[in-house]
């Protein structure tokens, strides 16, 4: 994408639709007694955006070896709050400087990990104001995916482990499950809180599926 066009992206999708959804979200200094955190990084796009997956490696001592995921981690005490992990953690997994051309628009509400819950998670949603190079820290990451929202529909399945079986999204060829679904779910019914001008532009534009089909 050249940056002439990027720019008008982000100008098309930054009128309402950014400001309905940065009014529902808490502000990024309410941290909600987190000790860790993810980015659920936003690219607009002419019909709506698309939203960074990243694949961790398979680890043992990782509790969410070989998943989809967000980039992002837990606070370090070198850390003076939440949103300097978030930094932190993201230019270290990805190489995308969230202290350029980036807008904080907000946080979700905490999300305890239920394989580990005495890790509370805090999700921060960051509109991308460019167009990041993303070089993956190998020893951490495998992969990474640009999931459209908005032109898309992500569908709900369930995956079955040797846990059990858990819902999941179905991103195309991607399975997103556990601790990566609930906040994902968790964005989508916040699209909708926010009376949702995603899809409002969407169903003007005929660009897509309305949003309250998730």
């Amino acid at each position: 994408m050249n940056s002439n066009r990027f720019k008008d992206e982000v100008k098309l999708f930054s009128t309402d639709s950014i400001e309905k959804l940065s009014k529902v979200l808490r502000p990024v200094s309410d941290e909600q007694d987190a000790n860790a955190a993810v980015a659920l990084l936003l690219k607009p796009k002419s019909c709506g955006f698309d939203i960074l997956f990243v694949k961790r490696v398979e680890n043992p001592a990782d509790p969410w070896s070989g998943q989809i995921a967000f980039p992002g981690g837990k606070r370090e005490s070198k850390d003076i709050n939440l949103k300097q992990t978030i930094v932190r953690e993201t230019m270290e997994e990805t190489n995308i400087n969230l202290l350029f051309q980036c807008r904080f628009l907000g946080v979700m509400t905490t999300l305890r990990s239920k394989s580990r819950p005495e890790i509370k998670i805090l999700p921060f949603i960051i509109l991308l104001e460019h167009e990041p190079q993303i070089k993956l820290n190998r020893k951490e990451l495998e992969s990474f995916v640009w999931f459209s929202l908005g032109e898309n529909v992500p569908s709900k399945s369930s995956i079955k482990s040797g846990l059990g079986e858990f819902p999941a999204y179905l991103l195309e060829s991607t399975v997103v499950w556990g601790l990566t679904y609930r906040i994902l779910n968790n964005f989508i019914q916040t699209l909708k809180i926010s009376s949702c001008q995603f899809g409002k532009d969407i169903r003007k534009k005929n660009c897509g599926r309305q949003l309250d089909q998730y």
